[in-house]
This record gives C-alpha cells, structure tokens and sequence, in this order.
C-alpha cells in the first residue's frame, strides 16, 4: 500500500505519546509541580500531535465528527472515544499533581490503561483487515503496543524498562516482518480465487489505461533490496543505536535525548514499512504480488 506521511506520523508520534501518558499514569517517574508538567506536555504535544496529523489524512475532514456514531463496528470509531478517554482522564491526574501536588493512584492507573486501549485500537484499524494479510495477524497490535511501552520508557527516563522493551521490540518486529512476508501465500488468496477462473491465471491486460485509486493506494510495490536495507536501518535506529547509547552514555540528558531520537526515526521508517509492504488482495486483479522484483 502506498504510505501516507500523516499515517506515518500519526502512529509514531502518538503512539510515543501515549506511551510515555502510561509511564506517567503508573507512577515513573513520579512527579508533581512544574517536574510534571514539563513531562505532560511533551507527552500531550506527542499524543494530539500525532492525532491532528491523522486529521488530515482524511479525504472530507469536515465529517470527521461522524465516526463517533459508529463505535459499535469501526475500529477507528474506538480508537477516537480511547484517545478522547484516555486524554481526559490524565489531564485530571496531570492537574492533581502539578496544582495539587497529589498522584491520585487510581486515577492514573485508569489513565495508564486508556492510553494503552488507545494505541490498541489503533493497530486494530490494521490488524482486522482480511484483505491485508500481513497485517491480519497478533504480530501487528504486539508492534504497536511495545513500540508505544519502548518510546514511553525512554521518555520517561527509564533507562532499564527502555532497555527491555527495546530489545522487545526488535524481536517483535523482526517476527511481524518474518510472519508477514509468507501470509498472503498462506492465505489461500490468488489470482484464480480473485477472479473465480480455473485453471492458471495471468495477466493479458490492464483492465484500465490509466491509474486509479486502487493502483495509486493499494497496488504499491518497492523492490525487494530496498525492504532489506530499510529494514536494517529501522532496526538498528529502533533499538539496536538507542540501546547502545543507554548502556554508553547513561540517564544523562544528552544520551537519553539520542536515543529517543533515532528510536522515534527508526519506528518512523518501521511504519512506512509497515505500510510500503503491505499486498492488499486487490492487487491480484492488477498482476500484482505474483513476484517480488530483484
């Protein structure tokens, strides 16, 4: 699929936002006064940030208010009453402990377990997608949630929850790439399914002169040696680099401002992956998916 910039951003940014809101909500680092307000800040401005670059994404923004009626089958829907949730009942925590000075503990908890729903809900705008197998696995929502915990522990400056969820994350997603590359294969869909003719199925011609929006969108291919070297550079600026600099240089300010820096580039390239890699099963009408290019 083609990747959207806003998509792209959206689910970094927010994703680090809402994990660094968990951090916050269960007490590390546990904060009051300005201490705390600074770290809420960063987390808001990561969280709604994100959030508002996902607004412009959509093709009629004014009937944006419109997918909350349908919370009962839209994943998006959920993932807008989470955040909506999540946003409000940490505001209350966040204004006891930088008015107040008070961390009302079960309050936060609440916070800290909307914030995760929220991201969630997200990846399940992707995992349900039938029509997507590599995203249409348990893979796709562990990405995202351990993505969010990693990018909200560096936040959070803790340095050793970072480092194991770090290293999490690496492996949850070198697993999501390894299970994602064989699904569509292993999904029984082809090109003879699609079109229900027997026997082998080629393409004669295209069954359009020009693009569309499914060509543009949904039938996007990049060569094989740039997923290979894309996915060595997500890698190494998503975990391996922040890794290095925690276990090097410490919870100093400077280190720990690198390392957030190259995970949030590193899960930046990871997401447009996510997407760039994605066969949706309409591509099968164009003779797409039939080989990789070299």
């Amino acid at each position: 699929m083609h990747p959207a910039p806003s998509v792209i951003l959206f689910s970094t940014l927010s994703g680090a936002g809402f994990g660094l809101l968990f951090f916050l909500g269960i007490g590390a680092p546990d904060v009051i006064g300005w201490v705390a307000f600074v770290f809420y800040v960063i987390a808001y401005m990561l969280a709604v940030g994100g959030l508002f670059s996902a607004f412009f994404h959509l093709k009629n923004k004014r009937n944006a208010w419109k997918a909350y009626r349908e919370w009962r089958t839209s994943w998006l829907s959920r993932e807008m009453w989470a955040a909506v949730a999540a946003l409000l009942v940490m505001a209350l925590y966040a204004a006891l402990q930088v008015f107040a000075g008070l961390r009302v503990a079960p309050v936060g908890w609440l916070g800290a377990a909307l914030s995760l729903l929220t991201v969630f809900t997200t990846s399940m705008i992707y995992a349900q997608l039938r029509a997507v197998p590599r995203w249409n696995q348990p893979a796709t929502p562990a990405t995202y949630i351990v993505a969010a915990l990693a990018g909200g522990a560096l936040l959070a400056g803790q340095v050793t929850p970072a480092l194991w969820l770090l290293a999490l994350l690496a492996a949850t997603v070198c697993f999501h790439w390894w299970s994602g590359d064989c699904r569509l294969a292993h999904s029984g869909t082809t090109a003879e399914t699609a079109t229900r003719l027997n026997g082998r199925v080629t393409l004669w011609e295209r069954p359009h002169t020009g693009d569309n929006y499914l060509t543009r969108e949904m039938v996007f291919r990049i060569a094989r040696k740039h997923v290979v070297k894309l996915r060595v550079i997500a890698l190494t600026l998503m975990s391996v680099l922040p890794i290095a600099v925690l276990l090097i240089g410490g919870p100093h300010h400077i280190p720990a401002a690198l390392a957030v820096l190259s995970h949030l580039i590193g899960v930046g390239v990871q997401r447009w992956l996510f997407f760039a890699e994605a066969e949706h099963v309409v591509g099968l009408y164009y003779g797409a998916h039939q080989r990789r290019d070299a």
